[in-house]
């Protein structure tokens, strides 16, 4: 697996590899804080100082009252919607947002940062430890969603917005929009969270400890150190890459786009090269995958995931979290979603209607899978559209007519 062949989604033979000589790169625009603001966090400790590296899309009304915070899925970043500087592909949610899209930036201020633990230009374990000049490594402390949150809303103060009209994310984004509204529910007028949970699974927990079991048994991995050894874990990161992915499909997926087909052969090799076009496809999505994204920042970011528990925040009740809000949701989910299946959308939902909430419900029929919301879903756009356009006149953004 040294020199694999990869295929693209559309059965293109893809050979050439992304070599990242250089990490510096334009990730955007840059808010630091500094020694004098340190970062609360939930482990005990302190961060400072620090960096978010974060892109914005359309312009800030007057009364400041179009705000939209995108929050990113674990293994996204910051560019939702322009050409990423790594991989040259368009940004992650170029369907979602952009002019005459859903989230139209004709109309919206879309904001979107990279997350603490991240690897795009805000601090993690891949930056340098100011205490001694190396990279953080492991020495990075350990963040929860809510300190992901703490730091949007450290940005959003630097932006002088003081509140957003809404906040929308996807999977690990929904996590950080339903405790953005649990946390700060007076700043936010509408949220979105799309094939979200409130808490993670077993399953969930035990799918992410394959993956950093794969990123540490790699001897590239050097128990973190592998940026003072001059090293990478790439085959370690990419076999935790490719479980994964395997979780944001569904069976019915796999199966219309591959089959059993063979890979550019006619036969069984009786071997161990990849025989099936989904091998191929594996270490495609495995291997493309490392050329952008850290590998401790994989480990801590799963880890932030899985120590996600809101109801265990309120007494063990989520209802508990949403209590006295104004906000108002609409909650999404897709029917092959089997990562954060419909039931636990429903929590979300019977734990805002217990508090007489303002929400609305959309189990979105799709074969997708988890990753349905990254996709062409015209039932979702038109959901999203629906909502944003009749929540934005309700504040005034859109005439009422």
């Amino acid at each position: 697996m040294d020199d694999p062949e990869f295929w693209d989604q559309d059965q293109t033979k893809v050979t050439d590899r992304i070599e990242i000589k250089d990490r510096n790169i334009d990730q955007g625009s840059i808010v630091e804080f500094g020694p004098d603001e340190p970062l609360e966090l939930d482990g005990g400790t302190v961060l400072a100082p620090y960096t978010l590296a974060y892109q914005t899309y359309g312009a800030l009304n007057a009364d400041k009252s179009n705000a939209v915070l995108v929050c990113h899925a674990l293994t996204g970043d910051q560019h939702v919607a322009n050409e990423h500087p790594i991989t040259g592909k368009p940004g992650w949610w170029t369907t979602m947002v952009g002019p005459g899209r859903p989230i139209d930036t004709n109309i919206f201020y879309v904001i979107c940062a990279n997350i603490i633990g991240g690897c795009m230009g805000s601090t993690g374990p891949s930056s340098i430890n100011p205490a001694t000049g190396k990279v953080y490594g492991l020495d990075f402390p350990v963040i929860t969603i809510k300190d992901m949150v703490r730091a949007q809303i450290r940005l959003l103060d630097k932006l002088e917005i003081p509140d957003l009209f809404c906040a929308i994310g996807g999977s690990m984004g929904g996590m950080q929009v339903l405790q953005l509204v649990a946390s700060y529910g007076d700043r936010v007028y509408s949220a979105i969270p799309v094939a979200a949970t409130a808490r993670h699974s077993s399953q969930n927990i035990a799918f992410h400890e394959v993956g950093r079991q794969a990123v540490m048994a790699d001897p590239d991995w050097h128990g973190g150190r592998y940026m003072d050894n001059g090293s990478n874990p790439r085959k370690g990161l990419a076999v935790a890459r490719m479980a994964a992915h395997i979780t944001y499909l569904s069976d019915d997926a796999l199966h219309r786009k591959f089959g059993r087909a063979l890979q550019d052969r006619d036969k069984l090799t009786f071997g161990f090269d990849a025989d099936f076009q989904v091998e191929s496809y594996l270490r495609h999505q495995g291997y493309r995958f490392v050329d952008r994204f850290d590998a401790n920042s994989y480990l801590y970011i799963t880890r932030a995931m899985d120590y996600f528990d809101l109801p265990a925040d309120y007494e063990g009740s989520l209802a508990h979290a949403f209590r006295e809000l104004k906000t108002r949701f609409c909650v999404v989910s897709f029917t092959s979603d089997w990562l954060y299946p419909t039931r636990e959308s429903r929590e979300i939902v019977q734990a805002l209607n217990a508090v007489a909430a303002n929400v609305s419900f959309v189990e979105i029929e799709s074969d997708n899978g988890h990753d349905a919301f990254l996709l062409d879903e015209p039932e979702f756009f038109k959901t999203i559209s629906g909502f944003i356009n009749s929540t934005a006149k309700s504040r005034g953004i859109l005439p009422a007519k």
